[in-house]
């Protein structure tokens, strides 16, 4: 179920669609992805599939975490990451290991709860969590040199692009509604935003203001 052959076949897949980032293809196979699902599913952790983890989300693709990791690992550091919707926290344990401090929200407490502990039995100490509105970013800890959205806004905050690093800072992010959502990378330099299309992609949509508890 969790053998090295099941995950080599997954990294050898990801390769194939286009991941080259040899640092962000070693954190993938070295974590663990079962331990972030139901005992029911684990058996398909190393499958590229988005599965379902409760609560309406999912842990997504992994050639999708590994495609927004890499955009921003090979663009400039990451002293400092910003992630906004933590789910299971897979993406997060994925991003701990390759920034030097990782800040992440979630609106949904028992995901952010399960999130913690997945992450605890990892060892990463590296992590401060909120439970609030992801679309508001986390004001009092940025400049950020990174953010990256796990779920889709009709339109990109205004607040995650103010708390960016002026020097650099990037956002990965899905934007778009149910019928097409691209992946986008935005890039700030003082105060102007360019922009770079990613991918076609799918994610749940960012709900702004509804916290479950």
């Amino acid at each position: 179920m969790t053998s090295q052959r099941t995950r080599e076949r997954l990294l050898g897949r990801l390769m194939d669609q286009g991941i080259s980032s040899m640092e962000v293809l070693d954190v993938i196979r070295s974590t663990p992805r079962h331990i972030f699902l139901d005992e029911a599913l684990a058996h398909r952790a190393y499958e590229d599939v988005a599965l379902p983890i409760g609560h309406n989300q999912t842990i997504s693709q992994p050639y999708i975490v590994a495609r927004m990791t890499e955009a921003m690992v090979t663009s400039g550091p990451m002293d400092s990451v910003l992630e906004i919707g933590t789910g299971c926290g897979y993406q997060t344990a994925i991003i701990a290991q390759l920034a030097k401090k990782v800040y992440t929200i979630e609106r949904i407490k028992p995901l952010l709860d399960r999130a913690k502990k997945n992450l605890k039995t990892l060892r990463l100490r590296n992590i401060e969590y909120k439970h609030d509105d992801g679309s508001l970013g986390w004001e009092q800890k940025a400049p950020f040199d990174a953010i990256i959205t796990t779920a889709a806004p009709q339109q990109i905050p205004n607040e995650l692009l103010q708390q960016l690093n002026p020097e650099g800072g990037r956002l990965v992010i899905p934007v778009g509604g149910d019928d097409r959502q691209e992946l986008k990378l935005v890039t700030r330099n003082d105060d102007e935003f360019s922009e770079t299309l990613l991918d076609a992609v799918r994610f749940v949509p960012l709900l702004m203001g509804q916290l479950q508890h």
